[in-house]
């Protein structure tokens, strides 16, 4: 076995690699940017070396540095985990040019499967079925849309090098056609190096299940099951499960089969996915599953295989990387019991899931047993930058049946606590406990289809939340005092009370807090055995103290409850019964930037990058027309007028970084 690897990658993936490596006896490299100098991977790996700055095209994709590092530190092997040189044939090339082991396939498997196009032919030949479209080589605009109206609406442009959503457009009519397959091609080349589609028929009730395969230097191929990716939104995976609900044997074996022919005619080594489209319009069937593509690498849902065959994948990885035979036959494996995996974002549901940005001021797991399992790459306190992906951790969890895994998934949800950012925490919760996610009425439109469900208003701040807010300030400041006292030289000073004594007045702290409708105001007395506080009319009897993981346990009017009070200057979070709302101590006059803002200025939804200004100041536009494209975590985003008017400024350029919330584009109304 090797005694050294090189992991080219980072976050979640790169600690997974590290953690079995560890176990196996080999020894580890990390690399990493220097946003990333003090990252959960660089503190767990053996070694770690610098690679520079933060943009990923000056550090994690410098494939000659990392390359000349794994010489340099003596690895064998590189493990690219995956994104980044997970799928790029120059680099597993290069690699085998300098006798450094590629933990993945050979270059000539990567570039089979790395253009859709020729994959799809490769697999008509190989007896797999595909989706009906059109693969050629013309790329001329006119040409495609022809194809297009060829095919039927709706349709799927899909960038020909494509992966994780990028360059992928749904266009219902031959309208959208010409716009969506511009985005489509420019996100492709920002993306890829590469602008080329290919455009199939969109399936209006598809599941999206795909075969985990895997190969050895030997020439025997196996694989270990399906995984059913159906929850998605904007073309990525949100919940994955294990094995597909509902699935026919004869069609396991049927897919089964089609995924390791599709390996052996590529010549395939180590770890691979197969991904299928199933027509489930009138029910999963052997004959109702296409080939999408394969993934030349480990999938980030990796981990419900694990769970249900037991076998260790990374292990896998690197025992074939080395030279051995695969670690078991196919009738050696077998599915025990049933698996989910949640991905768990910095992104805000209620903003169309766009990446997030911030802190992590409060980050506490499930209890982790042999049937729940947490793979991450950030600890309390680390922050998610815009430079990387926006993923958190992937919570994975295991029960002897799919009821019971659903049962152990909803419980471990409501025990993570996460603050400090927007998440989408409580949309994995709503879509963990949907009865028809529970039924298993599963399709790559589900959350479309139950979005209000999944993505509820808000939950307001009730005057319960309010107080115990108000009982964590109080406590905060009590703990502040005594340490303060057993500091002071007089610790009986009277400038060391907190007791709020007044000379004409009844003892009693004020706090105001930002309500719905107006101003919430907080009176508190000492009741000598705890706080009375009266609460926009109501009063409550409370007491409660500080645990040492930082969480409050509290008594109101006698009811003992736990709950966890982030403070973050005015900002506070408070999370009880599994649920979080956010309150503010300062109330901030909104109106000045509403009324500046208003309707005819363009406002940047998230920190990003300018790639694209389609307009300039004197346009004229209409309501719905495309001004400008940002590209922010590895996705674009197209922000499009919403009145009609004249573009009075315009404030960036291509290749600027802008911040959340600030203004872009200024509309004026034609009339002025």
């Amino acid at each position: 076995m090797f005694q050294k690897i090189l992991i080219a990658n980072r976050g979640e993936i790169a600690c997974r690699v590290i953690d079995t490596a560890r176990k196996m006896g080999v020894r580890t490299v990390a690399v990493y940017s220097e946003a990333d100098a003090n990252a959960r991977h660089v503190q767990m790996a053996d070694e770690a070396v610098l690679l520079g700055p933060a943009e990923v095209s000056e550090s994690y994709l410098k494939a000659d540095k990392i390359l000349e590092i794994a010489k340099r530190t003596g690895a064998q092997a590189i493990h690219p985990g995956y994104g980044f040189l997970s799928e790029n044939a120059d680099f597993a090339e290069k690699c085998a040019a300098e006798k450094v082991a590629f933990i993945g396939p050979p270059a000539s498997a990567i570039r089979a499967m790395g253009l859709k196009d020729a994959a799809k032919a490769m697999m008509v030949e190989a007896g797999v079925p595909v989706v009906p479209g059109y693969h050629g080589e013309g790329q001329d605009p006119e040409m495609l849309a022809k194809e297009a109206s060829a095919i039927g609406y709706p349709v799927l442009i899909k960038a020909v090098a494509g992966g994780g959503g990028k360059g992928m457009r749904r266009v219902d009519s031959a309208a959208e056609f010409p716009e969506a397959l511009a985005s489509a091609k420019r996100e492709g080349a920002n993306a890829f190096g590469d602008d080329r589609v290919l455009i199939e028929k969109f399936l209006t009730k598809p599941r999206h299940i795909e075969i985990q395969v895997f190969a050895d230097q030997q020439g025997n191929a196996v694989h270990l099951f399906e995984r059913d990716c159906s929850l998605q939104r904007r073309h990525q995976k949100v919940i994955e499960e294990a094995p597909a609900p509902d699935m026919p044997q004869s069609m396991r074996d049927a897919m089964g089969a089609a995924a390791v022919a599709a390996a052996k005619a590529i010549g395939y080594e180590g770890a691979g996915t197969v991904e299928f489209i199933a027509d489930v319009s009138d029910g999963l069937k052997d004959d109702g599953f296409y080939f999408m593509e394969m993934n030349t690498r480990l999938q980030v849902e990796h981990p419900v295989t694990e769970m249900i065959t037991g076998q260790d994948l990374v292990s896998w990885q690197l025992q074939v990387a080395f030279g051995e035979a695969l670690p078991c036959s196919q009738d050696a494996l077998s599915i025990s019991g049933h698996a989910f995996e949640a991905r768990l974002y910095a992104e805000d549901p209620d903003n169309d899931f766009l990446p997030a940005t911030g802190p992590l001021l409060r980050l506490r797991t499930p209890e982790l047993d042999d049937g729940v399992r947490v793979d991450t790459g950030v600890r309390e306190g680390d922050a998610v930058t815009p430079f990387y992906d926006p993923m958190i951790a992937k919570l994975i969890v295991w029960g002897e049946n799919r009821a019971v895994a659903l049962r152990k998934l909803q419980a471990a949800l409501s025990n993570y606590e996460v603050a400090g950012l927007a998440t989408n925490l409580e949309f994995l919760k709503n879509t963990a406990s949907h009865p028809a996610f529970a039924d298993a009425d599963l399709d790559t439109g589900f959350i479309e289809r139950f979005r209000d469900d999944l993505v509820p208003k808000k939950t307001s701040a009730s005057p319960r939340h309010i107080a115990l807010a108000a009982l964590q300030l109080l406590l905060d400041a009590r703990q502040a005092n005594q340490s303060k006292k057993s500091e002071s030289t007089d610790p009986y000073s009277p400038w060391n009370d907190i007791t709020a004594w007044r000379l004409n007045d009844a003892a009693h702290v004020d706090y105001t807090f930002e309500g719905d409708e107006g101003d919430i105001h907080v009176t508190v007395l000492d009741a000598g055995n705890g706080f009375q506080m009266m609460v926009a009319g109501e009063e409550f009897h409370l007491s409660g103290a500080i645990e040492e993981d930082g969480s409050l346990r509290a008594s109101i009017d006698g009811h003992i409850v736990s709950a966890t009070v982030v403070v973050d200057n005015t900002r506070m979070i408070v999370i009880t019964d599994g649920k979080q709302v956010e309150v503010n101590r300062i109330i901030t006059d909104h109106s000045g930037d509403g009324e500046e803002a208003g309707a005819g200025a363009i406002l940047s939804p998230m920190p990003g990058k300018i790639i694209q200004v389609s307009v300039t100041a004197g346009d004229a536009v209409s309501k719905g027309d495309s001004l400008i494209v940002m590209e922010a975590m590895k996705m674009e985003h197209s922000l499009t007028a919403a009145v009609d008017g004249i573009v009075s400024d315009v404030f960036f350029e291509i290749g600027d970084q802008v911040e959340e919330g600030i203004v872009l584009i200024r509309l004026e109304s034609e009339d002025v």
